[in-house]
């Protein structure tokens, strides 16, 4: 991917992240006041579900969305007594696993656990194999998460002050990870060089794991990644944590910065997400909005979602629909406006 005007993409991911932050709290409130407890009253005709329900994870194990959707499907699978398994499916930016998860039989047994990738890919490539807004019918907003900046922890800074001046003073030479292409970490870490006006170089993987894991060895200096995917590197010291992307400061690292406090203006949230493809029954797509959302009121389930820097939901599938459809907007404004393009 080649990103053209790079001015213009600080920009509009600023406003990007600004309209996110303001949908994030509504979807929330919305989650609170209308979501209903998971005793299946709204499905008494469908028995469901009756077999394993497969959860596709566009990214790799021990990404972010890995972690969540464990968890989730952990706390559903004991609520119901019946197993949600995990199946991890990555390649081209998220779009692998999206594509099989779209095609799937709109039965209820195939879920995707969605993150802001799928919006990015909409707008960036012009030929995708499966439509976001018309092929999948939202389920819930699981949970959202700040990215956080790591690095090496031999690199020689501790602020985002520091790696903006050694940046300048190393043009060209320090490299950042993501999980690949057009996703949220490559897009977060080219607003930060447009922002910061420093000339870094992207190395993208395939799912951000690798990415942590290249950034431990020393390939690469610095990696925008979710919480939860960093969480163990930087506990273990490994890598450096040394700020949030989001607009406050993350109730897990209260003294971590936010990118703003060095970056003026630098906001994005991550977030995550279950889609049924489209045409799924109606009670069962209730019946699974029901049971994330009694999750997320699990004390159990709040408590390990925080401890990850993950935030839990648990929305209205029609709250999560308006999130989904504002968010494509919104990222397809940023890419257009940036020039940016898959090669």
């Amino acid at each position: 991917m080649r990103l053209l005007h790079a001015a213009w993409l600080g920009a509009c991911l600023g406003a990007a992240g600004d309209a996110l932050a303001q949908a994030l709290p509504a979807v929330q409130g919305q989650a609170a006041a209308r979501a209903a407890p998971d005793r299946g009253s709204r499905s008494p005709d469908v028995r469901y579900p009756v077999r394993p329900v497969r959860v596709i994870v566009a990214s790799t194990p021990a990404s972010g969305p890995d972690i969540v959707a464990r968890l989730v499907s952990q706390q559903i699978s004991e609520r119901w007594g019946e197993s949600l398994v995990v199946d991890n499916r990555t390649g081209a930016g998220g779009n692998v696993g999206a594509e099989m998860a779209a095609r799937a039989p709109a039965d209820g047994y195939t879920v995707l656990m969605a993150t802001a990738s799928q919006p990015i890919a909409a707008a960036l490539y012009p030929r995708l194999g499966y439509d976001l807004l018309r092929d999948f019918a939202p389920v819930s907003l699981v949970a959202s998460t700040p990215y956080v900046v790591v690095v090496n922890a031999a690199l020689p800074v501790t602020t985002v002050r520091e790696l903006v001046a050694l940046a300048r003073a190393k043009p060209g030479q320090l490299h950042f990870g993501s999980g690949g292409s057009g996703t949220p970490t490559h897009l977060s870490g080219e607003m930060f060089r447009a922002m910061a006006g420093i000339d870094i170089v992207h190395v993208p993987y395939k799912g951000v794991t690798p990415a942590l894991s290249d950034l431990v060895g020393g390939q690469v200096q610095l990696v925008f990644s979710v919480i939860p995917a960093a969480l163990p590197f930087v506990r273990s010291g490994k890598l450096r944590a040394i700020a949030v992307s989001s607009a406050a400061r993350s109730a897990i690292a209260p003294d971590l910065p936010t990118m703003a406090e060095s970056v003026p203006g630098f906001e994005v949230t991550g977030w995550y997400g279950l889609l049924f493809p489209a045409g799924t029954p109606a009670p069962i797509v209730a019946r699974m909005q029901d049971a994330v959302a009694a999750s997320s009121r699990s004390e159990d389930m709040r408590a390990r979602l925080q401890a990850l820097g993950a935030e839990p939901i648990g929305s209205t599938s029609a709250a999560f629909s308006q999130l989904l459809k504002a968010e494509v907007r919104r990222w397809a404004e940023a890419v257009r406006a940036s020039g940016a393009r898959v090669d």
